[in-house]
């Protein structure tokens, strides 16, 4: 009998659909995670529940119903996919199962099945490039979780990142040439999601190497946890392999939530910026995610598209993510492979 490894790739989640009462109960579920605000429970509990949710709900929803499909969310439709490609490049040694952090399917329903399937050991991957506390931490946090109960618990093997691996920084070059090849572009904006300042400074763990500056101009064993750093390097990465000029290139952070101070600088403010400089043609990657979703197709490819026209620019567009791509496929092969 051949021992199985199980697989689990886990996304961030999404509704059940763009209606507001399950748009609803996702921003409750994702919210209330004391990775993503980490304030303490009760007043946690009074912003997500009292105003967050009943007032964001009915917004988001409308902004779902853009991005949904006839098959349904495209964060689930391309996870599905990914499962089924992946399980036939791995093969019958492995068992690979999908699930999201939040909502459907469940990351307790993934583990489960694997563990009733007899896996011998279990390879959880995490769809974030960049460790963030919010995201893969989170993911951590919730496979210790279910796993806690177990009476017997195989061995488990995280995949913490994958930001600087070449396989994809190669995804989002190869999507962006057929952009490349038939525009100039004058400028391009690596926009990733942002994270309150705070939670980076407490990742910060002795205290000394965090100041949000310079110091996350180079990665190194100082700040090799640090969010912002890990973006600035996929940037540089990317810079390096599209070869672009110092200068025509700027790596920035958005969906910013509430009035606290986010990590900068902030995505609509470079987009205002850029088009009152001049600049007419630029192109935007969104390298923090693997899939197309709400972040990517609607926030960074219409609205601040939008909002660079309406300040004077005239051409923005925005490479895809990896997806269902080639590379991304393998590079989930070389990182079950590799744990």
């Amino acid at each position: 009998m051949t021992l199985k490894t199980g697989v689990l790739l886990v996304n961030l989640g999404t509704p059940d659909s763009p209606e507001t009462p399950d748009v609803r109960k996702y921003l409750r579920q994702f919210l209330m995670d004391g990775r993503v605000i980490d304030y303490p429970f009760i007043p946690r509990w009074m912003l997500v529940n009292l105003i967050i949710a009943p007032f964001r709900s009915p917004k988001s929803a409308k902004v779902y119903k853009e991005v949904w499909t006839d098959a349904g969310s495209p964060l689930k439709v391309y996870g599905y996919e990914n499962e089924t490609m992946l399980q036939q490049v791995l093969g019958d040694e492995y068992i690979v199962k999908l699930a999201m952090r939040y909502q459907e399917p469940s990351m307790a329903e993934g583990l489960e099945t694997l563990q009733q399937q007899g896996v011998s050991k279990i390879i959880v991957v995490p769809f974030f490039p960049q460790y963030a506390s919010a995201t893969t931490g989170s993911v951590y946090e919730e496979v210790n979780r279910i796993t806690s109960t177990w009476q017997t618990i195989p061995e488990i093997r995280l995949v913490n990142n994958f930001y600087q691996d070449p396989l994809f920084i190669e995804g989002f070059v190869k999507n962006a040439q057929h952009l490349l090849e038939k525009n100039e572009y004058e400028h391009f904006v690596f926009s990733y999601h942002g994270i309150p300042e705070r939670q980076i400074h407490k990742g910060d763990v002795n205290g000394k190497t965090c100041a949000l500056g310079s110091c996350c101009d180079k990665i190194g064993p100082h700040n090799q946890f640090c969010y912002r750093a890990q973006c600035m390097e996929t940037t540089r990465l990317l810079v390096e392999k599209l070869g672009l000029k110092e200068g025509s290139y700027t790596t920035c952070f958005q969906s910013r939530l509430g009035k606290e101070v986010w990590v900068q600088p902030y995505t609509e403010e470079v987009v205002k910026t850029l088009a009152k400089e001049g600049k007419k043609k630029v192109l935007a990657f969104s390298p923090a995610f693997v899939a197309d979703c709400l972040e990517t197709t609607i926030e960074v490819g219409e609205e601040y598209k939008e909002l660079f026209i309406e300040h004077g620019g005239q051409q923005w567009d925005l490479v895809e993510s990896l997806n269902s791509s080639d590379n991304w496929i393998q590079l989930l092969e070389k990182l079950v492979k590799d744990s």
